[in-house]
């Protein structure tokens, strides 16, 4: 497992060297170099560790289990605009989208980053993706793009920090 978090010149939070740890203590069942697990299994073999540092995790793909994040808000103040979140931990504004192969292939984990930047109560994110898929270094590639916008500063960036894992 490997990780970086952003922007570089900031130390990482407690709060996501906690979720580091969650995804290390399941290291063995996730790891993409020996397991070709899609996003919803990595997510749900790290559920359990995640609410234990107090963070709701997406249940299933039905309506009532899902995250969502108020983005716009209508009449009377009732959200009318919703992005869903894998996990979200409303102590610290802190979003974990999980990915697997759609990560760079489908460019998800800049859909993951836009909507994050939109959603009303987030601070951080982490997005989760693959370190290898079909050899590919995933994780290496979401990094590079991450220091290119970063190192630009052509951007104004809505949230404190990122943290990239790569299981």
């Amino acid at each position: 497992m490997k990780w970086s978090y952003f922007p570089r010149n900031q130390r990482i939070t407690d709060d996501l060297l906690n979720v580091i740890d969650v995804f290390n203590r399941n290291n063995n069942h996730i790891n993409s170099s020996e397991h070709k697990l899609k996003s919803d299994e990595v997510l749900h073999s790290i559920a359990n560790g995640l609410e234990e540092i107090g963070y709701s995790v997406e249940k299933s793909k039905r309506d009532e289990d899902k995250i969502k994040m108020p983005v716009l808000y209508g009449e009377c103040g009732k959200p009318s605009l919703n992005f869903e979140a894998d996990a979200f931990n409303p102590c610290n504004n802190i979003v974990i989208e999980v990915e697997a192969g759609r990560a760079v292939t489908n460019y998800q984990f800049l859909k993951d980053f836009f909507e994050s930047c939109c959603m009303d109560d987030a601070d951080y994110l982490c997005i989760a993706v693959r370190l290898l898929y079909r050899k590919n270094d995933d994780y290496k590639k979401v990094c590079e793009f991450f220091d290119a916008m970063y190192a630009s500063n052509k951007f104004s960036i809505p949230l404190k920090g990122i943290l990239i894992i790569g299981y």
